[in-house]
């Protein structure tokens, strides 16, 4: 795990909630039980920083990291869909998207296939819900561009052409069958940290979906999609583990308030 990534889960998952802020000395705390050391949240910080994310501040405790706003919706987009608390029905139409330059370097695709878009070809791509972060995304590119709402009257295999619904489906299998014994290893008998640990990385792991999966309503997937176990299996643990993790994340706090220092110069 990322020392990067895992501050984005650490602060939409937990710290959003908390004033969407924290000490430094809680942070490095925070991501200790995930093996990241002091050295690597340091940097990660300093990172986040330089790109926006993150902006710091002076606490009563000392030296902390508040989210941006340009985070915090980013964040707030994100939790919708890990807990699909942000997705209303599907009026049946399409977002589609005429590229006008040449096919987009992969970074920009990444980000495309992050707002839920799928290419038809280098030039076109289509998502089943308009993005407000689209024309900012293209923006930043530099790609010209034509935008349509469109409705899909003929034919079955858009949604193939677009989205490997193969891969995708084979990765909630993996993903089911990996984090099974990490969740299932938690038992009453486990302490807080133990708790908190797995299911930073359960969440972690679901949050890469962002990345693969659109959220395509049921009527355009298959039959028998292994996305819905998935989505079962991840709601019945994240659930099951989220008391004994927010324990422990209010235990991290109290104690950087409390003024219990780990050593970690401000960036």
């Amino acid at each position: 795990m990322q020392a990067r990534s895992a501050l984005f889960d650490l602060y939409g998952d937990y710290l959003r909630a908390r004033g969407s802020r924290a000490p430094v000395a809680a942070l490095v705390r925070l991501l200790a039980p995930l093996d990241i050391a002091a050295p690597a949240v340091r940097t990660a910080v300093s990172r986040m920083v330089r790109q926006g994310w993150l902006h710091p501040l002076r606490l009563a405790s000392g030296p902390g990291y508040l989210l941006t706003p340009k985070a915090a919706r980013r964040l707030d987009e994100a939790a919708g869909r890990v807990y699909r608390t942000g997705r209303g029905g599907w009026d049946g139409r399409f977002d589609m998207v005429l590229l006008h330059d040449p096919p987009l370097a992969r970074r920009d695709a990444a980000r495309l296939a992050y707002l839920g878009y799928g290419p038809l070809s280098d030039q076109v791509w289509v998502a089943p819900r308009a993005s407000d972060e689209l024309e900012a995304a293209l923006a930043e590119s530099g790609t010209g561009y034509e935008r349509f709402s469109a409705s899909h009257t003929a034919g079955s295999d858009l949604v193939q052409r677009a989205w490997d619904l193969q891969r995708i489906g084979r990765s909630y299998e993996e993903f089911v069958e990996s984090l099974q014994p990490v969740v299932k290893a938690i038992t009453a008998r486990s302490s807080d940290e133990e708790a908190y640990a797995a299911r930073f990385r359960l969440v972690h792991a679901w949050r890469s979906f962002l990345f693969q999966d659109p959220q395509l309503p049921a009527s355009l997937l298959p039959a028998g999609w292994p996305g819905v176990r998935a989505a079962g299996f991840f709601d019945k643990h994240a659930l099951r583990l989220r008391p004994a993790a927010d324990r422990y994340v209010e235990r991290c706090l109290q104690s950087a308030t409390r003024g219990e220092r780990v050593g970690f110069s401000k960036p």
